[in-house]
């Protein structure tokens, strides 16, 4: 390595043309990066959905995710298996084992449900995919005092031109009811002209119908096609289907016996945009497109084309999530910048100006080297990769700093430029090649942490290690040959203007540190040395002081501190079998509460500022954010649907521009809208990201009203702990069951169990006789009775049973019936029946983690006495911290092995590593210390800047080791060799911690809630180092020599006992 730093030294065209080429390709893929808020992942998680339409939860649960448990859960991939039944469908949430490549996973599993062939007659084809975290960037809002029929109509038209323009890919309809066709005949028509459904059905089917019929070839015109083309597409087409032709020539149609109806699918679901019916259209960000430019498009759209809509139609852009990714970008860069010019004030006070612009030239550089870079591993511009370059933008000076100043030093000596440059730069190549490596070595666990935390912040590492490759590039073979041309200032009071004042005031302030380091410094390091064992009690009473501070619950532990959004959601879940107008009342209530706070904040709210609310999007049959955002943190992968359920959606005006924050917005809101003794859950959120539920515990056992008797008990015992609200189960009350069973009488006249069940649900629930294309919509042709005739129990009752023959035969003949009430879902999970008992905390009230604790220890084995054959385990929150910490533990020791070696492979020592690697708990100190000064909780974040301080703390310390080694080898003492030590590394040492400190202390200093949570792991780099530096400054040297006294100690010894002189 030495002929080649000499050679690019010497060497000067190569080395600037090294430094534009890294640039220029930098530069070049800056375009091409996609941008996002956070990083896409992957959730291994793979999700089965299969359709059953008009099935209970119990009958899905055996026809469809038994059947599908068993045929994945013995796969080697496969770690936990949970299934959701509900009424008209399964859900399956596959999580995969970490590391698994997901795609041989899904194809595994779909080979194995394909393969069964026991699935009930009328479920529809299992839908199988891997779950990818993504978000829709932006929505627009058709609104309006319109139809369903003329809103859905003039979304699809927005869809559709959408689509077409170039830059986004994938648009989708929300907020609206699947078109569908009814056909709908009554009882007494079927009577009147004896015919069944079935009739009906295969009539249908038989004249709607559009075939390929081959081709004729013709001797000299070529091919032509046949085709048989009568698929009925529009009402009009289905009244004019035949269904029987009569003896005397006359024709029986569809329009005669059928009211053909071309609607909307039969569920409840309404949606309101700022109280006027809507429907939305989504638009999605997929492979590398980007979002802000797929927002500016969808905005410069709707301005374009208001004008094509009737008057009364409204084009609203609404929750738009690039605004998110447009404001951190900004305010990351910001602080970047911010950061970049305090690292060079910092250089520049502390060396000669021209030498502190060579040294931040290493920054744009290496920035540069890792732009190019990204795309192939596969990171985009995100909130978290721009973090990454705060973090590392006062470390990727480190190196350079070291050089430089050690070529500066042997200028000032008197070797002259290009030799002294090559000179200096040899002499530090080593111990910076390997304090880079152990940075790289502590950086590098952070990619394999397990759980969804670790997949968001291993994009941190793949920053930061790339950065730092290429700022030793950058100092090895570029800087060398600028500080070449550094000449020593002779006459440094001589100089006029700017430049002269700046090197005067930097001589003066270099001449005050020497001062401070000959007066202060060097007799503090004597009498530390001389003292040397009392110096090291007393850091270790420290320590353990601290770690006691910890230990003892002074200092909370929150796992992932939540991230404030611009969007506040109220989510109501009524009992099943609530009424649509019922749950609507509710919504209103909410929607009441919620325009209430809005005008109290706004009162409250100074001139100039916008209102807090701009716009409000309310619900009914369904709850879409909740839905989106539960999708985002892997929890649930299924709609959260149904007349029982409602949503208020609030978009708050921008977190920059507003007075209040989200979370004091939905405090301020739950506490107006009080309690609500008619709803089964209410929740309120105000969150863009979350790890899961703050409490989650799930129930597991065979007995089921066991288990629903745990979870009561349980919920009992959280509502007493403070701070704990929205405490809720998964098991809900079914609605109420007719279950039906054919009389034995019926059986001997031909009719079977399943004849009745089917000849039953096609009257009521409907036959789907067909679906057909129409533009982009599958659209369902549904036969059965009309709405009238299935309201009540009579209608059962009036019903008539077809038996072989044709004979009509009324239902209660054949079939007796019996009351009783489902479930409105079912949960299993590794095949068994589960409940989940979740639960959210205020944090300003109490701990997460000291309540789960506490369920840990005492609450849940309380319970395992009361209810034995109930087994408990966590979810959410609480599960991904377990993951993750046990993970980090892991990895953590891995690298603190590998940087020992690394270290030991330079000293030639196997104990001289400990040395250095006895600064990394002091370290935690100053971590620790850090989030005092801050006021701020410690979080798993403050555990990844606790690993990644690991690799930087070891430099320094490795750096003054080095140098005591370098002057021992000339023939000094094990003192005055520390003692040189100290004096020498002073300088680059302070420098380096306070440009690391330096460049994040912009971010340590935000006030914006978006970044806040970013916070604690520069709190403990920041803080780490710079308590770190005083490690190494005092102690390392005095552990040198403390452990020169234990060689000393031990050849005195091995000289007594074995005569021996050899050294250890």
């Amino acid at each position: 390595m030495n002929s080649l730093i000499e050679w690019f030294a010497k060497n000067g065209v190569a080395a600037n043309l090294l430094a534009i080429f890294i640039a220029v390709v930098g530069f070049v893929t800056i375009g091409t990066l996609r941008q996002e808020v956070f990083p896409e992942f992957s959730s291994d998680i793979i999700y089965v959905q299969v359709a059953y339409p008009g099935a209970a939860p119990e009958e899905i649960e055996e026809g469809i995710s038994q059947k599908i448990e068993e045929a994945v859960y013995g796969l080697t991939d496969v770690k936990k298996v949970t299934s959701t039944s509900r009424e008209n469908s399964s859900s399956l949430m596959i999580e995969l084992n970490p590391g698994t490549d997901a795609a041989r996973a899904l194809d595994e599993i779909k080979t194995r449900i394909d393969a069964i062939d026991t699935f009930p007659e009328e479920s529809e084809k299992p839908v199988i995919e891997e779950i990818i975290m993504r978000k829709q960037v932006i929505n627009v809002a058709i609104s309006g005092n319109a139809s369903e029929a003329t809103l859905r109509h003039y979304a699809s038209d927005v869809r559709d031109r959408l689509m077409a323009l170039e830059g986004i890919t994938q648009v989708e309809l929300a907020n609206v009811r699947e078109l569908e066709i009814s056909i709908e005949v009554s009882e007494n028509t079927l009577r009147q002209y004896g015919m069944s459904f079935d009739e009906l059905a295969m009539a249908i089917r038989k004249s709607s119908v559009d075939l390929p019929g081959g081709s004729i070839k013709v001797n000299r015109g070529g091919e032509v096609l046949l085709r048989t083309k009568g698929q009925a597409k529009e009402v009009e087409d289905f009244e004019k289907i035949i269904l029987r032709t009569l003896p005397d020539g006359t024709q029986l149609r569809l329009g005669q016996v059928a009211n053909i109806i071309d609607g909307f699918e039969e569920n409840d679901r309404e949606s309101y945009f700022n109280g006027v019916p809507c429907a939305l259209v989504k638009v999605f960000r997929v492979g590398d497109e980007n979002a802000i430019e797929i927002s500016e498009i969808v905005q410069q759209f709707t301005q374009n084309t208001a004008h094509l809509f009737p008057e009364g139609i409204n084009l609203t852009t609404w929750q738009d999530d690039s605004v998110y990714l447009a404001g951190r970008r900004d305010l990351m860069i910001r602080n970047g910048l911010t950061g970049f010019c305090l690292v060079f004030m910092v250089l520049a006070l502390f060396l000669r100006f021209r030498l502190a612009f060579w040294v931040s030239l290493g920054i744009p550089i290496s920035f540069l080297g890792t732009f190019w870079l990204m795309p192939t591993l596969d990171v985009s511009i995100s909130m978290i990769s721009l973090f990454a370059f705060i973090v590392v933008l006062g470390i990727v000076v480190d190196d350079a700093i070291l050089i430089g100043e050690n070529i500066h030093a042997h200028h000032e000596q008197g070797t002259p430029g290009l030799k002294g440059a090559i000179a200096g730069a040899i002499e530090m190549a080593k111990p910076v090649t390997f304090a880079i490596a152990t940075s790289i070595a502590a950086f590098a666990p952070l990619i394999f942490v397990s759980g969804n935390t670790g997949k968001i912040m291993k994009y941190i590492p793949l920053i930061v290690i790339p950065t730092l490759f290429f700022s030793l590039i950058e100092s090895l073979f570029i800087l060398p040959k600028h500080l070449s041309h550094l000449k020593k200032v002779e006459d440094i009071e001589g100089g006029k203007g700017f430049v002269g004042n700046w090197r005067r005031f930097q001589n003066r302030f270099v001449t005050r540190m020497d001062q401070f380091v000959m007066k202060i410094y060097k007799p503090s390091l004597r009498w530390c040395l001389e003292w040397r064992y009392l110096t090291m009690s007393i850091a270790t009473a420290v320590f353990f002081i601290t770690m006691g501070l910890v230990g003892g619950g002074h200092l909370k532990f929150t796992f992932f501190p939540p991230v404030e959004g611009d969007n506040i959601a109220a989510a109501v879940s009524m009992p099943l079998g609530t009424t649509s107008e019922e749950t609507q009342l509710a919504v209103k209530k909410i929607q009441k509460a919620a325009y209430e706070v809005r005008d109290e904040l706004d009162a409250q709210t100074p001139e100039g500022y916008p209102s807090i609310v701009r716009h409000m999007l309310s619900s009914v049959g369904s709850q879409p954010f909740m839905t989106d955002q539960s999708r985002s943190g892997g929890s649930v992968a299924s709609s959260i649907v149904g007349a029982h359920t409602g949503e208020v959606h609030i978009e708050a005006s921008p977190s920059e521009e507003r007075k209040f924050n989200a979370y004091d917005i939905a405090r301020r809101w739950r506490e107006k809208v009080g309690e609500m003794p008619e709803a089964e859950n209410l929740q309120f959120t105000a969150d863009i990201f979350q790890a899961g539920d703050a409490i989650n515990i799930v129930l597991t056992g065979a007995n089921f009203k066991e288990l629903i008797d745990a979870s009561e008990w349980l919920k009992i015992q959280l509502a007493s702990f403070e701070g704990v609200i929205d405490i809720s189960d998964s098991f809900r009350e079914g609605k109420e069951e007719i279950q039906l069973q054919i009389k034995p009488e019926a059986e001997s006249l031909g009719l079977t169990q399943i004849d009745l069940a089917k000849q039953v649900r096609s009257s009521f629930y409907g036959d789907e006789v067909q679906r057909i294309q129409r533009g982009r919509d599958d659209v369902r042709v549904m036969l059965r009775y009309p709405q009238n005739e299935r309201r009540s129990l009579a209608n059962l009752e009036k019903m008539r049973i077809r038996i072989p023959g044709g004979t009509e035969v009324p239902f209660n003949e054949v079939a007796s019936v019996k009351f009783g009430r489902g479930y409105e879902s079912i949960r299993r999970i590794d095949r068994r029946r589960a409940v989940n008992v979740t639960a959210d905390v205020d944090s300003s009230k109490g701990n997460t983690n000291e309540i789960n604790k506490e369920l840990q220890n005492k609450i849940l084995l309380e319970l395992r006495a009361e209810f034995p054959g109930v087994y408990w385990d966590f979810e959410g929150e609480q599960s991904e911290q377990a993951e993750t910490i046990a993970s980090m533990n892991y990895l953590y020791m891995i690298a603190l092995i590998i940087i020992y070696g690394l270290l030991a492979i330079p000293f030639s020592s196997y104990i001289q590593p400990i040395i250095v690697m006895a600064a990394i708990p002091f370290g935690l100190i100053g971590a620790i210390w850090g989030h005092v000064v801050m006021g701020m909780d410690v979080t798993i974040l403050s555990g990844f800047g606790v690993v990644a301080l690991t690799g930087v703390v070891v430099n320094d310390s490795l750096v003054m080791v080095d140098y005591v080694n370098r002057k021992r080898k000339i023939g000094l003492k094990e003192m005055e060799a520390a003692r040189q030590a100290g004096m020498s590394r002073f300088r680059p040492i302070i420098l380096t911690s306070l440009t690391t400190f330096a460049g994040l202390t912009p971010l340590l200093l935000e006030k914006s809630l978006q970044a806040k949570f970013l916070v604690p792991m520069g709190i403990s780099l920041g803080f780490g180092v710079i308590f770190a530096t005083v490690i190494t400054l005092i102690l390392v040297p005095a552990m040198y020599l403390i452990l020169e006294d234990i060689r000393s100690l031990l050849q005195k010894i091995r000289i007594i006992l074995f005569g021996s002189n050899e050294k250890l």
